[in-house]
């Protein structure tokens, strides 16, 4: 076993020791007292008043699948985004009104005075993608999903 993976066996010991010992002061302290209100189901501290299989609307179910489908698709634009800037590309980030030590870094971080606008294929990728979100986004909008009746 290296000496590196010894901290982190350390860690997980502990996190796995301290939890089991939290359940089992909980379950040894907690009061064990069973009743009618406490098999109640709860509703975020409100009494239930209809039966808890009550049906929901399709409505209901296409604004929740369709927030999930956003909200995962946008969780792929954070790396994309992380991917587009130049500290992950190699390349050292220059701050603003930052002095450049040498006219040949000066002249590789600016591009010999113009700015590259060559499209990378990352940055096609991230806008296709953005432009199908939208198509999706005007295509339920349009069917009324977004809508509450």
């Amino acid at each position: 076993m290296q000496a590196s993976t010894l901290p982190i066996l350390l860690l997980l010991a502990v996190t796995a020791g301290l939890a089991v010992t939290l359940l089992l002061i909980a379950n040894l302290f907690n009061p064990k007292r069973p009743g009618r209100v406490k098999a109640m189901p709860y509703e975020s501290g409100m009494d239930p008043i209809h039966d808890t299989r009550r049906r929901f609307g399709v409505h209901f179910h296409l604004l929740a699948i369709a927030f999930l489908v956003f909200d995962v698709e946008l969780l792929f634009l954070y790396p994309w985004a992380v991917s587009m800037h130049p500290a992950s590309q190699g390349a050292a980030p220059v701050a603003v009104g930052q002095v450049i030590a040498s006219e040949s870094a000066a002249a590789e971080s600016v591009g010999n005075g113009r700015i590259d606008w060559t499209p990378r294929p990352a940055f096609l990728g991230g806008m296709i993608f953005i432009l199908l979100l939208t198509l999706g986004f005007v295509y339920d909008w349009r069917k009324g999903i977004f809508q509450w009746r």
